[in-house]
C-alpha cells in the first residue's frame, strides 16, 4: 500500500472491523478529525497518529510495515483444494498454490481398507491429525493404535509411520504436517 497515512489508516479500521465513530471514541479525537485523516485531506501530527494507533492498538512502526494489501489466496472453495494423494489414498491440501507455505494441511480421505503403502515413511518434522469419521489404525515406530471419531495423533515424522483403514466405512481425518511437503 502507499504510504498514504489516511487510506492505511482506513484500511486497517476496517480490517479490524472498527467503526470510525467507535474508533474515535476510543483515542479520544473526534470523529470529523478522523474523517478528515482518512480521506487525506488532513495529515495528523505523529503524536495524534500514535494516540490513533494505541486505540486500535497497534504501533507506529507497524502500521507503516503491515501489508494491509495481501495478494495471496485466503480462502478456498472444495473444489480448490488440490488433491496430492496416491492410489486410493485423497488428500485434499489447503493452499496447494503457496510455494511458499510452512506447513501442509490436508483432508484425507482412506477409502475401506486402502492403506499408504506396505512401507512405513519417514520425513523431517511433525504431524498432527484428527479423525472425523470412521477409523484409522497408525502405526508409529512399534506402535499400532486403532484411532476413531474425535481422537487425534501427534508425532515426530522421522519416526517410521504408516496408516492404513481396517474398517468398512471411508475415514476422513484432517491433518497438518511441518514443514510444508513438497508433492
Amino acid at each position: 500500500m502507499s504510504d498514504d497515512v489516511g487510506a492505511r489508516l482506513r484500511a486497517l479500521r476496517t480490517l479490524r472491523g472498527i467503526s470510525q465513530r467507535e474508533l474515535a471514541k476510543r483515542c479520544g479525537v473526534t470523529h470529523s478529525s478522523l474523517s478528515l485523516i482518512e480521506q487525506g485531506k488532513v495529515s495528523p501530527s505523529v503524536s495524534s497518529l500514535k494516540k490513533i494507533l494505541d486505540a486500535i492498538p497497534m504501533s507506529v512502526g507497524d502500521f507503516f510495515t503491515m501489508d494491509l494489501e495481501s495478494r495471496r489466496q485466503v480462502f478456498y472453495s472444495a473444489d480448490e483444494l488440490a488433491d496430492v494423494g496416491s492410489g486410493d489414498v485423497i488428500y485434499k491440501l489447503v493452499g496447494a498454490n503457496r510455494h511458499d507455505r510452512a506447513l501442509s494441511f490436508m483432508i484425507e480421505t482412506y477409502p475401506a481398507g486402502a492403506d499408504t503403502g506396505r512401507e512405513m515413511i519417514t520425513h523431517q518434522g511433525e504431524e498432527a491429525g484428527v479423525v472425523l469419521e470412521g477409523e484409522i489404525e497408525i502405526t508409529i515406530g512399534a506402535d499400532t493404535r486403532r484411532l476413531g471419531p474425535g481422537e487425534a495423533y501427534y508425532f515426530e515424522t522421522n519416526v517410521p509411520h504408516r496408516f492404513r483403514n481396517p474398517g468398512e466405512i471411508p475415514c476422513r481425518l484432517v491433518s497438518c504436517t511441518t514443514p510444508a511437503r513438497a508433492f
